[in-house]
């Protein structure tokens, strides 16, 4: 059985999504993923406030590109009116679905009202659904946590009103806001919501899935219709490829090579120039280098060149010297 988002969004029978991650999930990244085999992809969140404004960054955020499809814009924020105009604004970039964060913990975003603080205020929560649903004709998404903390879990509430007033699917991050990203992710909560009867939409888990013999183990123990992941792709966008190479043969894909992941981390240093300028580009393409790498013995006099530069030769001549330095390295 495929798994379906509204009428013309067909997942196939289990999917693979990557989560939006601020600072992550932009166009460069995202290509890599998709590369990998990742089924359905969401760009980073992006404020609502923002997008009225026409603030440049946020407007930038709305970039998406044919290869990506099926692409889901991600909004936020805690003003209904700029939700419902938001939604408009997105419906004109062309996404196949508009998602709305009810989930980001960080503290600039839950003091504006916006993220997982609407976790506080379920009837808000719902009336924005609302607004946003009626603001397009794309299918319109969610992603949430079980609730504000481990005396609100309301996720059950939530899942039920928020289907009510016409959101497609639901993702569903396996921890309260109060835990951030600290403790293990509890998807026994997730199982209960595809459980439930009344709930007739996709439900994918997200949270701590960091290995195929997990993603493999989870799928079966939790009985959701897919996962999203979102951590443990940053500088291992393999990790879609392997979990899928698992779920088809029972086997598990050999690593990357050194030789892969400089081309892969080769791929992505260009798209970032590509999209964002040389400056730019180089500049926040630093933050990927050491996961990239992550395991190799020794690479510390590597990275520290690696985030030194600032011309793109060189940067290649360096990739070009590990992939010659570290062939045969185990990681």
């Amino acid at each position: 059985m495929s798994v379906k988002i509204g009428e013309n969004i067909d997942l196939g029978e289990f999917p693979l999504l990557l989560a939006p991650m601020e600072d992550v999930s932009d166009p460069p990244f995202r290509y890599v993923c998709k590369q990998n085999g990742v089924d359905m992809m969401y760009t980073e969140f992006i404020s609502s406030e923002g997008l009225i404004r026409d603030a440049a960054k946020s407007v930038q955020k709305l970039d998406i590109f044919e290869y990506e499809r099926p692409i889901g814009i991600q909004i936020f924020g805690g003003d209904i009116e700029s939700m419902r105009q938001s939604a408009e604004i997105c419906t004109k970039a062309n996404p196949n679905l508009i998602d709305i964060n009810y989930g980001c913990p960080v503290k600039k975003v839950v003091c504006k009202g916006a993220g997982s603080s609407l976790l506080q205020d379920i009837d808000k929560m719902v009336a924005m659904t609302k607004a946003v649903v009626e603001a397009t004709h794309l299918p319109v998404t969610v992603k949430t946590r079980l609730g504000w903390d481990d005396n609100t879990k309301n996720v059950y509430e939530v899942a039920e009103r928020l289907q009510d007033v016409g959101i497609q699917a639901l993702a569903i991050h396996g921890r309260t806001r109060a835990q951030l990203y600290k403790g293990q992710a509890d998807w026994a909560m997730i199982r209960d919501i595809k459980r439930n009867p009344r709930i007739k939409i996709p439900i994918f888990g997200n949270g701590d899935v960091d290995s195929v013999e997990k993603a493999a183990s989870w799928r079966q123990e939790y009985e959701v219709d897919g996962i999203m992941i979102g951590r443990a792709s940053i500088g291992y966008p393999w990790i879609f490829r392997e979990i899928k190479h698992f779920f088809k043969t029972g086997e598990r894909l050999e690593g990357p090579t050194i030789a892969e992941r400089v081309e892969v981390c080769r791929t992505h240093l260009t798209k970032s120039i590509e999209w964002k300028g040389d400056k730019l580009g180089i500049f926040e393409m630093r933050r990927h280098y050491a996961n990239y790498f992550k395991g190799i013995p020794n690479f510390k006099e590597y990275r520290m060149k690696l985030v030194g530069l600032s011309s793109h030769d060189e940067i290649q001549e360096v990739l070009e010297d590990i992939k010659e330095n570290f062939v045969g390295e185990a990681v």
